[in-house]
């Protein structure tokens, strides 16, 4: 079947629109389909188009209600997955350490023996630091 982009000049007939599945009928020769030239037609034989309205019509009353039916429960799951959205974006909030300049957080733990070793390597600077003092202000 040969294609048609909306918009173009055409011969009288009926006109099926591949997007939106609906019958245009264009009574003159001439008259230009409906729609952007992205839009895809095909041209439908007279008998054809009788016998393919009905069906269309059947399609759309049988699912129209099921159309319904997704669209509601769309919109309550949106609801309910937007509520556990902003409280995990509350709690979220309120667990995040506080920023802190000058802090740095990824210099790793030091080991209890390090720790050790460092206090007593400070302890004999400071005695030694004390008794330099103590000595100049006995002098």
């Amino acid at each position: 079947m040969k294609t048609i982009n909306g918009g173009s000049a055409v011969q009288g007939g009926y006109y099926l629109s591949k997007s939106h599945w609906e019958i245009f009928p264009i009574a003159h020769d001439g008259e230009k389909l409906p729609g952007a030239s992205s839009e895809h037609y095909v041209k439908v034989p007279t008998a054809a188009a009788i016998g393919l309205m009905p069906v269309l019509g059947g399609l759309m009353v049988v699912f129209l209600p099921f159309i319904g039916l997704y669209l509601a429960a769309k919109t309550a799951a949106g609801g309910v997955s937007g509520a556990f959205n902003r409280s995990a974006q509350d709690l979220a909030a309120t667990i995040t350490p506080g920023w802190a300049p000058g802090a740095a957080h990824m210099t790793g733990k030091a080991t209890e023996e390090k720790k050790v070793e460092g206090e007593k390597a400070e302890d004999a600077k400071l005695a030694e630091l004390a008794k330099e003092v103590e000595e100049k202000r006995n002098a």
